[in-house]
């Protein structure tokens, strides 16, 4: 292996996946951006208080499939911090699970996996996950962590700008993180409709896919004159994969 070769370091925000899909494409899509064939993928469902629940849930998508999946318990940790490291940089994906974006963040910092998964982002390691597991990345963003909806400015800032997750789903959400942005309580960032998945390469969007022809994404800006400007990008259609090949949606 080169050492001198910089890996390039992803996240992926997703509006779906195996807690809101019975269609598996966007699990699909993510593990088609691993690394390796068989890649390892930890779960990690801290925004949840780590939900049995959720997590038989995750096993059983992630299990048939070709991968090694594996699960982050914090809130009864088995590793030592040495153990912790190893397992974090031993994988190919980690996937956050959604729940509370503050709390998630706070538990994070207390056992310095918010360091760990800084440095597995820049090993190579796909970092990803579904609302505040896609809000986590960023610098800031859009939260019901302290009931009504509100900005959050804060994040592991892995990726530039904020994020708005349910953005289409969820009432209350496009007008008030239009707001957030508009008067610079968070910055420019993108708003991620259920349905689509986002990938982010450098800090660059690099590919858009969604599962109805419907979802979009949007990046969403300050327009100068006290609004905001919302632009939707054009998103790959998934299909099953033993169907044609994604076909392009262009932005309406």
């Amino acid at each position: 292996m080169d050492v001198s070769v910089v890996p390039e370091r992803r996240v992926a925000l997703l509006g779906g996946g195996f807690s809101t899909d019975d269609d598996g494409l966007l699990d699909d899509w993510i593990l088609g951006q691993a690394r390796t064939p068989r890649p390892k993928v930890c779960f990690v469902p801290t925004a949840s208080g780590d939900a049995p629940g959720y997590i038989d849930r995750f096993l059983a998508a992630y299990e048939p499939r070709p991968c090694d999946p594996g699960v982050l318990h914090l809130f009864r940790r088995d590793l030592d911090d040495a153990a912790l490291r190893t397992f974090l940089l031993s994988q190919d994906v980690i996937y956050v699970g959604g729940g509370s974006t503050a709390n998630l963040l706070a538990v994070w910092r207390v056992h310095g996996v918010d360091r760990l998964l800084r440095e597995a982002y820049d090993h190579g390691t796909l970092l990803c996950g579904i609302s505040a597991g896609a809000n986590c990345w960023a610098e800031g963003s859009h939260t019901d962590s302290f009931g009504p909806l509100t900005h959050l400015p804060d994040g592991l800032g892995l990726l530039p700008g904020s994020v708005c997750p349910h953005y289409d789903t969820e009432e209350g959400r496009r007008s008030s993180y239009r707001a957030a942005v508009a008067t610079g309580a968070l910055p420019a960032g993108w708003a991620v409709e259920d349905g689509t998945g986002a990938l982010f390469t450098d800090g660059r969007l690099t590919d858009a896919v969604t599962r109805t022809p419907d979802a979009r994404l949007y990046r969403v800006e300050r327009d100068g004159s006290g609004d905001c400007e919302e632009r939707a990008e054009s998103c790959r259609l998934l299909v099953p994969t033993d169907q044609h090949a994604p076909s392009e949606l262009p932005a309406p």
